[in-house]
């Protein structure tokens, strides 16, 4: 690990300061990501900024606004007590779920809703310096395109980065419709869409988010929700426990008898940011939960995959997943 200068900030307005003009400075929260990459020298900081004693980490009721009735999630809550916290489990049980699937319990401890957001890529070859990789050092090239990409993308990638994002409370946020509260060293606040929040690779990959330079993460918010009673995050992964998702589908239904009335259908693993099934979505709002409809819904999304040379098999994965997880939320066993 390379020499660095710490500091602990004591509130958002210095914190926001203390990172203002400094493009070689990041904040540190829980430090589950960070800390990994730097002692992989792959993330070079010169300064970090401590703002892991914030008052960001309150869960509540949102009173006000358009996500009046739902819930607000602070950004430096920790991972753990966002899937424990009452709010969550009752109305909005995919999010918790997907969270205990992530990671260990040591680990969700200490990790914050703000930073599991913006964990880097578990990709071989950003994590291997020796190798080139344009996420890590743009205009390199990438060394997964050629290949061992088993892991890797099949959806939205480029010529330029085939890595895939690795959270899994994300996924969950994207089949939710969550809207990410940030603020800047103004002190002016913007909200931004979950679907616009992660960046697919284009010709920037070294760019994950749309977060511009130096903006913090204040708060997660969920906007009212009524597909709590038919809700399954299913995370296949090649060990049982503390492994990244080859694969994993959130869903959540709203059923009017045995017709769909809402669907929302997110991925995993298989693209640069959190892959809602929009296809799939689609195709199944309004008809009967049958499994003919389910399974017809679920080839319609994974035809527009385009697999590497070793992950072919996430295709048929991508299907079959699909298809389980709906029919587990169908059957309400989520």
């Amino acid at each position: 690990m390379r020499p660095f200068v710490y500091n602990r900030a004591s509130d958002p307005t210095t914190a926001l300061n203390m990172l203002s003009g400094k493009p070689n400075a990041k904040f540190l929260a829980g430090g589950t990501n960070l800390l990994d990459l730097m002692k992989e020298d792959v993330e070079r900081p010169a300064e970090l900024v401590d703002i892991s004693g914030l008052a960001l980490t309150t869960i509540k009721t949102i009173t006000s606004g358009p996500n009046q009735g739902g819930v607000s999630i602070g950004g430096l809550g920790k991972n753990t007590d966002a899937a424990n916290h009452p709010l969550i489990r009752q109305q909005y049980p995919l999010l918790t779920q997907a969270i205990l699937a992530g990671a260990s319990g040591q680990i969700r401890n200490m990790a914050t809703n703000g930073g599991n957001l913006l964990q880097r890529t578990r990709c071989p070859y950003f994590y291997e310096v020796s190798m080139p990789c344009n996420k890590r050092e743009p205009g390199t090239g990438c060394g997964a395109l050629e290949g061992i990409n088993r892991l890797h993308a099949i959806f939205g990638w480029s010529e330029k980065c085939v890595a895939v994002y690795p959270s899994d409370m994300a996924v969950a946020l994207a089949a939710l419709d969550a809207i990410v509260k940030v603020r800047n060293v103004g002190g002016q606040e913007r909200a931004i869409a979950f679907a616009d929040f992660h960046r697919l690779p284009g010709d920037t990959p070294h760019q994950d988010t749309n977060l511009a330079p130096g903006e913090l993460i204040t708060a997660i918010e969920l906007p009212p929700s009524k597909l709590a009673d038919k809700a399954y995050y299913l995370k296949v992964r090649d060990r049982a426990s503390y492994a990244f998702a080859l694969l994993s589908v959130a869903v959540g239904l709203e059923m009017a008898g045995n017709r769909i009335t809402q669907v929302r259908i997110a991925m995993g693993g298989v693209a640069h940011k959190p892959w809602r099934a929009l296809t799939a979505e689609k195709m199944l709002v309004g008809k009967e939960a049958t499994e003919a409809n389910v399974r017809l819904a679920a080839e319609a999304e994974m035809a527009a995959a385009k697999p590497l040379e070793h992950n072919k098999f996430k295709v048929e994965l991508g299907k079959r997943s699909i298809v389980l997880a709906l029919q587990t939320a169908l059957n309400g066993v989520g």
